[in-house]
């Protein structure tokens, strides 16, 4: 997919931003075009190759967007004891960047933290899953960032409310 410069973009690691050139730059000796993506006071360059599309994407549609919601009421998938095994398999979900990745992530993560304490690690992905999330949620859906946060939380909160009744 062909971005212009002025679109909104996800990207797959800082979330929301917005494709403010295309320029062509020498790296290592080799010329490739670039996207520079301006995520809030941070620029990214994303190399404009065949991997394009696994590291940025248009945000979901709205429609699409609501429908994510029925994945954060859901108790979320249970996750390794083991730190580095967790660690790897989060971070194997959020490669692709997709708002399914993220609400998985964020619900498989509020469901783990009911039985354990999220060690530093954890609550990093946490932190950069719910982040990129409500960017999105309040671009796509346009609604204020506190109202995202608290009605992503009483979605969360149904979820782990069915998770205890299964128990």
């Amino acid at each position: 997919m062909a971005f212009q410069v002025g679109d909104p973009i996800m990207h797959w690691t800082y979330g929301l931003g917005n494709i403010i050139a295309l320029e062509e730059r020498v790296i290592s000796e080799v010329k490739k075009l670039y996207y520079a993506v301006r995520i809030k006071d941070l620029t990214v360059w994303v190399p404009l190759d065949a991997d394009v599309n696994s590291h940025i994407r248009p945000p979901t549609s709205a429609a699409d967007f609501k429908e994510l919601f029925t994945l954060l009421v859901q108790p979320g998938e249970s996750l390794p004891d083991d730190r580095q095994e967790r660690k790897l398999q989060l971070l194997e979900k959020l490669k692709d960047g997709r708002g399914e990745s993220l609400c998985r992530v964020i619900s498989s993560l509020s469901s783990y933290q009911q039985v354990r304490a999220l060690n530093e690690t954890d609550q990093n992905l946490m932190k950069r899953a719910r982040n990129a999330l409500l960017a999105e949620w309040t671009y796509v859906l346009a609604v204020p960032l506190p109202d995202a946060e608290i009605e992503l939380r009483r979605l969360l909160d149904s979820g782990l409310s069915k998770a205890q009744v299964k128990v």
